[in-house]
This record gives structure tokens, sequence and C-alpha cells, in this order.
């Protein structure tokens, strides 16, 4: 297990706690360095969506936390978070949650000339999950860099 890999299980058992006490799920844990700096980020969700109290709540019990057990060894800023209307679809919850719900698929690679697709999603499993277009069109979860909602805005 890689030294990120590990800062972000470490970082969800210790979350998991404060925000089943809150009825709030865990989307998602990211280690992450953008320019200089180092970021631990926790994105938060409930229904209906989370506030900026929410997620001043959880930091505030969370650095707590994050102080006591001190795992990470690089300078880092932590931050709580909305996962936002561009939430990405990673966990089976996800996918499940959104069966029968417009996606938009993004590929590394083109599939037929197209790396983005957009379909509704039909079903899934560990591996794979599959949407329908015109036909039913199977991915392979490792060979998707990207799925989420895809919202259409009529202006």
């Amino acid at each position: 297990m890689s030294k990120k890999e590990a800062y972000v299980k470490k970082t969800e058992e210790l979350i998991i706690p404060i925000l089943d006490e809150f009825e709030f799920e865990l989307v998602d844990v990211e280690f992450v360095k953008e320019g200089q700096d180092y970021y631990l980020r926790a994105y938060i969700d409930k229904p209906g969506g989370i506030t900026i109290d929410d997620c001043v709540e959880v930091s505030r019990k969370m650095n707590v936390l994050l102080d006591e057990h001190d795992y990470i060894s690089e300078q880092y800023i932590f931050e709580v978070s909305s996962p936002g209307v561009d939430r990405p679809l990673k966990k089976d919850k996800d996918f499940e949650r959104n069966i029968g719900k417009m996606v938009e698929v993004h590929t590394f690679a083109k599939i037929n000339g197209e790396k983005e697709f957009i379909g509704e999603l039909k079903s899934f499993d560990d591996k794979s999950f599959t949407i329908i277009i015109d036909d039913e069109v199977t991915f392979s979860k490792k060979d998707v860099s990207l799925v989420k909602l895809f919202y259409e805005f009529n202006l």
C-alpha cells in the first residue's frame, strides 16, 4: 500500500464515526498535491445536501483526531467539502443510487472513435457497468476516467 493510500484509509477510519454521528455519508477522501501544497480532502453528503455549517462541524471534530493520531508526515491542508453537482460515481452505492438516470462517461482511450458517452445507467457490478445509448454498452471500470450524472440545461 502506498503512503497516499495509507493516508486515505486511515482518514476514512477516523472520519466515518464522526459522519455516522451526524448521519452523513462519506463520498470520497483524497490526498493530493496541488502546486507546492498537499491537501487532505473529505467529501461528504446527506439527503438534501451538505451545508457549510455541516462541513465546519465535521472539520472541527476531525482536526482533533488528525492532531491526536498525527499519521501524515507531509505538511497539508485539511478540507471538508460537498461533492457538488459534478459528483463522480465511484462506489457501488453511487451506482446503485443512480440506476435509471442519465450519466456521462469519459474513457481513457477512444472506443469506436469516441471518448465521451451519455446514456441511461442500466446496471453495474464490481468490474463494469452498462448504459443504454441506442443499444446497451458495457464499460470496464478500469477503462473509465470519469462517470458522473448528466445534466442538460435548457437556456
